[in-house]
């Protein structure tokens, strides 16, 4: 959420205040690679998020954790090798993993969700002007749309986000990186969805050109364009720019959600808290300081090791770790799917503590913690 200004506000106390609409639920998501017969690579094993009226979420995680698989399954995108598994994707109702390719296209995407895919920027078509290429995209959603419609709509859009309607008479070659990421995330909301998902948008781009387009995404949240965002990327810094709330991917699963400031400063999870270690800090010093590295390597999600993932990495692991499954369960205001938090004086997810039910898939619907709510 926004000020008028772009500035992140508190997530946690506009719930206070209102009870807050939900917009994509997601339910024990499993999404997997068939690469051969009798195995599959479990690229998406056992997600459960929320996404809530007006919410930033950001999924975070090392490469190769699951972060754009994920993303193409919040979308209803499922391209062999890549199938559906089991587990519910419900936005505006509509389990949208289970309807049919034509059905997603023709009702779904662009206009109840959009999803900008990573290398967005390759996106654009070489051989057309940006104007023919939004010509073509909204026809394809909508026949009966004439070309004047599509360009007066797409040319109110642009002036309403600052972007120059020049730019619909260029090829892509004549457009920089940042303006080629920017025309494509105002072209990806052009039915107004309400969700969007973008999946590593300022990936390539130098400094200045993600700044402009984070200060872009905000406006379009913040003016309601947009409903509600899922922004996913590596470069965590980013995060506490964009983010009311962040979840941690490792291997496939999530392992700890919170409010920014919960998850950047007092990660629970000990992979999580190796995560942000992991931060340049701009800070006196840094330069002769060694940054921290994660040993091992992540486990192979075609035979994903019994009990926690991350158990050959961790420094807190004991058998119990390595002898069942570990759920997402409740502690302090978040979620975390770990027997021995880091911080906290309380057990994880051990016996004593309450798992969640199906119902309970994000930290807006247990009691919170407030000490750590983000600024």
């Amino acid at each position: 959420m926004f000020d008028k200004r772009g500035n992140g506000r508190n997530f946690q106390s506009e719930v206070k205040k209102v009870k807050m609409k939900e917009l994509l639920v997601v339910k024990d998501l499993r999404v997997y690679y068939h690469v051969e017969p009798g195995e599959d690579v479990r690229a998406v094993d056992d997600v459960s998020l929320t996404l809530y009226d007006g919410e930033v979420l950001g999924i975070a995680g090392e490469s190769g954790c699951g972060k754009s698989t994920l993303a193409r399954g919040l979308s209803g995108i499922f391209t062999p090798p890549l199938m559906y598994v089991s587990g519910q994707i419900i936005l505006d109702g509509i389990d949208i993993a289970k309807v049919s390719n034509q059905e997603l296209r023709k009702s779904i995407l662009g206009k109840k969700i959009s999803f900008i895919p990573q290398s967005a920027m390759n996106a654009l078509n070489p051989t057309l002007r940006v104007r023919d290429f939004v010509v073509d995209l909204m026809r394809e959603h909508n026949p009966e749309f004439s070309r004047q419609e599509v360009l007066k709509r797409t040319g109110e859009r642009f002036d309403s986000l600052s972007l120059s309607r020049d730019v619909l008479n260029y090829y892509p070659f004549q457009l920089s990186g940042g303006m080629k990421q920017r025309t494509l995330v105002a072209i990806s909301t052009l039915m107004n969805p309400d969700v969007v998902v973008a999946d590593e948008p300022t990936s390539a781009l130098d400094v200045s050109s993600q700044r402009e387009v984070i200060e872009l995404l905000k406006i379009m949240v913040n003016r309601k364009i947009v409903k509600s965002l899922i922004f996913i990327t590596h470069e965590l810094p980013l995060l506490r720019q964009i983010a009311d709330r962040i979840a941690i991917l490792y291997a496939g699963q999530v392992i700890e959600v919170g409010n920014t400031s919960q998850v950047i400063d007092t990660p629970y999870h000990p992979y999580a808290e190796a995560l942000m270690s992991s931060m340049i800090v701009p800070e006196k010093g840094m330069r002769q300081k060694q940054l921290p590295s994660i040993p091992g390597k992540p486990p192979d999600l075609s035979h994903p090791p019994n009990g926690c993932r991350f158990q050959e990495r961790c420094p807190r692991v004991t058998d119990e770790c390595r002898s069942r499954a570990i759920e997402l369960c409740s502690l302090q205001g978040r979620l975390i799917r770990c027997i021995h938090p880091v911080r906290s004086p309380h057990q994880g997810c051990g016996s004593r503590l309450r798992r969640l039910t199906s119902n309970e898939v994000h930290p807006l619907n247990i009691k919170k913690d407030n000490s750590n709510a983000s600024g």
